[in-house]
């Protein structure tokens, strides 16, 4: 859900693929229209990734901004640790998720976005909440600081494991009676169904390519990094881009890519050029550290660890179980897309997923990398784990770090543990082959 740059403390000779570089590009194009937004005559929405409702608001030409992708860029800037202590400062307590504390403390300090440039105050604050409590009180924050219209669009938590007629028709009701006359309202601009139908028909042909890159990790060896490259391919469409000719562009040109990639026999390309040799296929849950990026995921491709699926790549969408963004009802289907991202899922169905993953995928085992400041993911992931460890038979592992917060990633402690679990795979290995 963002992009990887290189702060100006890196070395020159980081690799990236043809992919990877018009990602960047496009990214940075959306930041420059950001921060002309008002000079230009454009409003500015401000809301979160998960259930991001972003082909109804380019129907009203709001451009969008998102806070936790900007915390994000903060923390491969190494620029986030400031602002978290920033924010502790102000009363903010250990314990917040770190994507708001580095959100409120780069405010404190000039919202200066990626580009350099002020990052303009949001129009209107619009919070298709997801499960995760956390956006429901960072946008209190941030209707204190704007005072700007808010709209919460409320999306019923999957308790049951299931989608009901009832959930769909409560959505599509706030939608019609709240959502839509606000943005009207703040826009100026009369909402068109076929406007959004149009977007949604471009964002199901993106989604269908991006599916596939992803599930193209099943091929040994895989193409790609399915968490630490699948950071790169899930940016366009899960923030400002869905919707677009440019998303279709961007993963016509990603499948292009990995299909060549598949044909010539190679794996992922990294920071340091094309992953040797593969020696383990992991499922991994939970986010990455963005403040030691690269160096994480260093320790994993010197290993010959790749990871062929992952639960946070699902975190804007679930569009390899099925879904897509239909025209034929658009209402409807907005609603289905907020109800069907990762953090609305219970904890049965995320077993189910990571299970699923490792049968699919063909893995080795689960790694869980467990962060402090992030409930939404870290509640019950030990449960998650021993069960999916007991259902397939296969080593998991857990490893501690935090989103963007640098006082939370140990190097030493990660790689031992990893080391570790690569042991437990060899032995686990040699124990089947012994029983054969």
């Amino acid at each position: 859900m963002t992009i990887i740059t290189r702060p100006a403390s890196k070395p020159a000779d980081i690799i990236k693929d043809a992919s990877m570089s018009k990602q960047k590009d496009m990214m940075a194009r959306h930041y420059e229209r950001l921060s002309d937004a008002p000079t230009n005559g454009e409003k500015v929405a401000a809301t979160f990734v998960p259930g991001n409702l972003n082909e109804l608001l380019m129907c009203f030409g709001l451009v969008n901004n998102l806070p936790e992708v900007n915390a994000i860029q903060s923390g491969l800037r190494k620029q986030s640790g400031g602002y978290v202590m920033e924010a502790e400062k102000s009363g903010h307590s250990e314990d917040v998720c770190t994507y708001v504390k580095s959100d409120i403390g780069m405010m404190s300090k000039g919202n200066i976005g990626p580009n350099g440039r002020k990052l303009p105050d949001p129009d209107v604050l619009l919070l298709s909440y997801t499960g995760c409590f956390t956006f429901m009180k960072w946008f209190e924050l941030l209707r204190q600081q704007y005072n700007c219209e808010t709209i919460m669009f409320h999306t019923p938590y999957m308790a049951d494991g299931k989608i009901t007629k009832d959930m769909i028709k409560y959505m599509v009701k706030q939608l019609k009676q709240d959502v839509i006359p606000k943005l009207e309202k703040v826009s100026g601009v009369k909402f068109d169904i076929d406007l959004l139908r149009e977007h949604l028909r471009k964002s199901a042909i993106a989604e269908d390519d991006l599916v596939w890159v992803l599930q193209s990790a099943k091929t040994k060896p895989s193409p790609i990094d399915a968490y630490f490259g699948g950071i790169y391919y899930i940016g366009p469409i899960f923030g400002a881009f869905r919707g677009t000719d440019d998303a279709i562009d961007y993963y016509r040109f990603l499948r292009q890519e990995v299909e060549e990639r598949i044909a010539e026999g190679k794996g992922p390309v990294t920071p340091d050029g094309d992953m040797g040799q593969e020696r383990y296929r992991l499922v991994v849950e939970g986010p990455p550290n963005y403040t030691h990026f690269r160096q994480f995921w260093k320790m994993f491709y010197d290993e010959g660890a790749v990871v062929v699926a992952s639960s946070y790549t699902k975190v804007g969408g679930t569009y390899d179980f099925g879904f897509r963004h239909d025209p034929v009802n658009p209402l409807e289907s907005l609603a289905e897309y907020c109800l069907n991202v990762y953090t609305n899922r219970n904890l049965p169905m995320r077993v189910d997923m990571l299970e699923n993953y490792i049968d699919e995928y063909q893995a080795d085992g689960l790694l869980i990398n467990s962060i402090k400041s992030c409930n939404s993911f870290s509640a019950g992931q030990l449960l998650m784990m021993r069960e999916v460890e007991k259902r397939t038979g296969k080593p998991a592992a857990f490893i501690e770090t935090d989103l963007v917060d640098p006082r939370y990633f140990s190097p030493a402690n990660i790689k031992n543990r990893l080391e570790s679990y690569f042991q437990m795979i060899e032995q686990k290995r040699a124990g089947l082959r012994g029983a054969a």
